[in-house]
């Protein structure tokens, strides 16, 4: 006799898995917060840096406490001359984010504390993987292009650094205050799909580095962080603003899927793509280029006019990344640089009080039956 069908939550829509004080999406004023603050705000106000330090403490550091912080990770983030190697050997057609995830496991092996799962180790640690994955990530993009490494600059800021390890220079002060926005907005989100990921490995009893290596095999995917990557993708299949109309069309026709819109939790648009979309607009400026930002426009209206879905935050920090002049495979690569900090703060937050997350699955195979000998077959 079957059993009953329970209530499935496919893609677990609408379950609350635990509780958290790392962010919240607040309903009344459509504005997702970190520890309180909501991320306009601090994309304004703040450096990367002090939201980094803010996911991770609780509260914004005063200018005492940034310093230090600041001067903690950027001590760290050469990487080992083992890992430059390893970097070296890499398939040069492979993907960014797959170089990224395997060097994030190599430093896990070469960690003193590997094994230490405790919270302060833990946060050593954390602080460890939030200096060199910038190093790490420009590496295997300048191996890929057969260009030699270049070394950290302790002196820099994250953006700076991260702008001189890809190019070897840095870049005009708006250029770096756009980047540091898209960062702020990238770096936390609830319990998105690899936040979760992160939480259940951590659940297990594994180590951060374990964790952080399995949240980015999440985000690699197009639903997840994948997406800013596929909306430039799309932009230049559209090719300009008086071609969006009729190609929009032509997807609306084959009930196709058009990158950067719609998300799970947001159903009145997105609270981060004013922002970041200012930024972007900065950029095209900067830059001299309206076409991705006047194509991005019209998409954005008739998707709201025909279908009623509004973009989400992959849908301008493609274009405005693309502006800054980093290649597309470098944009999840560089969510992963954000994300690792709220990450982090909710590998601490599972492991503070944990239990092991193993949900139940609801079986509609074959009933238990007999095996069949070989020669009955």
């Amino acid at each position: 006799m079957s059993e009953p069908t329970p209530d499935i939550k496919k893609g677990l829509v609408g379950v609350y898995a635990d509780v958290s004080t790392v962010s919240k999406v607040m309903p009344e004023t459509n504005s997702l917060t970190y520890r309180g603050y909501a991320v306009q705000e601090l994309c304004e106000e703040c450096s990367f840096e002090e939201v980094a330090y803010l996911l991770w403490n609780g509260e914004l550091p005063t200018k005492a406490q940034l310093t230090a912080f600041n001067a903690e990770v950027a001590a760290q983030r050469a990487i080992s001359p083992a890992l430059h190697r390893v970097i070296k050997e890499f398939p040069h057609g492979g993907h960014p984010m797959d170089a990224i995830r395997t060097a994030v496991s190599f430093m896990g092996m070469e960690d003193p504390e590997s094994a230490d799962v405790s919270e302060p180790a833990t946060r050593r640690k954390a602080a460890r993987l939030l200096a060199k994955i910038p190093t790490a990530i420009a590496a295997a993009h300048r191996a890929s292009k057969g260009l030699e490494p270049i070394e950290p600059n302790p002196a820099h800021s994250f953006g700076e650094n991260f702008f001189n390890l890809v190019f070897g220079k840095v870049p005009a002060p708006e250029v770096l205050k756009a980047f540091d926005v898209s960062l702020i907005l990238y770096a936390e989100h609830t319990f998105n799909a690899s936040t979760y990921t992160a939480r259940l490995v951590t659940s297990t009893g594994a180590d951060i580095h374990g964790a952080i290596t399995a949240g980015i095999a999440a985000l690699k995917g197009p639903l997840h962080g994948g997406a800013n990557e596929a909306v430039m993708h799309m932009l230049k299949e559209v090719g300009g603003p008086d071609h969006a109309e009729e190609w929009l069309s032509t997807r609306f026709d084959h009930k196709a899927l058009v990158m950067g819109f719609g998300h799970r939790v947001y159903k009145t648009g997105d609270s981060r793509v004013p922002t970041m979309t200012k930024y972007a607009e900065k950029m095209a400026e900067v830059v001299g280029d309206n076409t991705w930002m006047n194509t991005s426009r019209v998409l954005a209206a008739k998707m709201l006019k025909e279908k009623n879905i509004h973009p989400n935050l992959d849908f301008p920090a493609g274009p405005a990344y693309y502006l800054m002049g980093f290649d597309i495979p470098l944009f999840t690569p560089i969510f992963v640089a954000a994300r690792v900090t709220g990450w982090s703060a909710h590998v601490i937050e599972q492991a503070a009080d944990n239990r092991l997350i193993r949900p139940l699955s609801h079986y509609t195979g074959p009933e238990q039956r007999p095996v069949v000998p070989m020669n009955q077959r």
